[in-house]
């Protein structure tokens, strides 16, 4: 259970945050698009999983 764990944890939470951003953001609002967007997401909810799972044990 090393960093194969925590590489699962940050790709999960990278998948359900951004279907969940994808799914419920309106394109039409904001100055930003939906692709940066869920890029930003991506990236923060990998690192956050990733990090939450690396400094829990």
């Amino acid at each position: 259970m090393g960093l194969t764990t925590d590489l699962v944890n940050g790709i999960v939470s990278l998948v359900v945050s951004v279907g969940i951003t994808v799914a419920l953001a309106d394109d039409d609002d904001g100055p930003w698009s939906l692709t940066e967007v869920a890029l930003s997401v991506g990236i923060s909810a990998f690192l956050s999983g990733f990090f939450t799972s690396y400094f829990a044990k």
